[in-house]
């Protein structure tokens, strides 16, 4: 009974606190009544005419829409292909067809929040990298007609998350505050990744941990995460995000 207590007061503490005190602010912040209300227009943080010999890969997010952007991001891939001058923006939702492509502006803003640049490759690093990208989208099991759930998953963030773990060089993996990153299907999952350096285990999107050079320490509770990045010192706050320790 007291380790009951003790595992329920550690979840108090370490997951919904910080949660219920981010959906606090998330409430002061103004938001569009609707999506029809909302700014979907180009946050300007990609060039708008990129260079037609360089190839580059960008990973975007953010907060979504309405009460869900209190714990959430939305992210998408963006490719720029050598001998292009244009973006190829990738995205999963939950209406229509759930892999989008080109349906909003490479950076665009989500539900009028500005996007961030969670990671990014660009030159004959990206070139490189561009054919596994395009493979793990085409590979993502979850990418027809009702392929959606919120959460646990899988969602927009979940479709991301299977790309970044199927192209490790590219070094990354989504904030803590995407939910859905974490679902793995079935009961039990663990993952390690094809280069060894990252290792994830999840009782079904629900409860579980991830560890490695990539993802630092990390503990998943109901899609909430909390954790350290140890190799760029950072806290990883629950519903909040990445709190940079210097």
């Amino acid at each position: 009974m007291r380790l009951v207590k003790n595992f329920a007061l550690a979840i108090l503490l370490v997951f919904v606190m910080p949660a219920l005190a981010t959906a606090g602010w998330w409430s002061t912040q103004g938001h569009p009544g609707s999506w029809r209300n909302a700014d979907w227009s180009s946050s300007g943080i990609l060039p708008r005419t990129p260079s037609k010999d360089e190839a580059a890969i960008y990973v975007l997010a953010a907060r979504t829409g309405g009460f869900k952007g209190a714990f959430s991001l939305h992210s998408w891939l963006v490719v720029k292909k050598p001998g292009s001058i244009s973006y190829d923006r990738y995205d999963k939702v939950g209406w229509g067809s759930p892999i989008r492509h080109n349906t909003y502006a490479a950076d665009g803003r989500w539900y009028s929040n500005a996007p961030e640049i969670v990671a990014s490759a660009t030159g004959p690093e990206a070139a490189r990298l561009i054919p596994e990208v395009d493979q793990a989208i085409a590979d993502y099991r979850y990418s027809h007609r009702g392929d959606y759930r919120i959460w646990p998953g899988p969602n927009s963030n979940s479709f991301v998350a299977h790309v970044l773990r199927s192209t490790p060089d590219l070094g990354a993996i989504l904030p803590p505050n995407a939910t859905g990153r974490d679902y793995a299907p079935g009961l039990f999952a663990v993952d390690l990744a094809p280069d060894w350096r990252d290792i994830h285990v999840t009782l079904g999107g629900f409860l579980g941990f991830a560890a490695g050079v990539r993802s630092g320490i990390e503990f998943h509770f109901a899609g909430l995460v909390a954790g350290l990045d140890l190799a760029n010192p950072a806290v990883k706050i629950p519903a909040y995000g990445t709190v940079r320790l210097f």
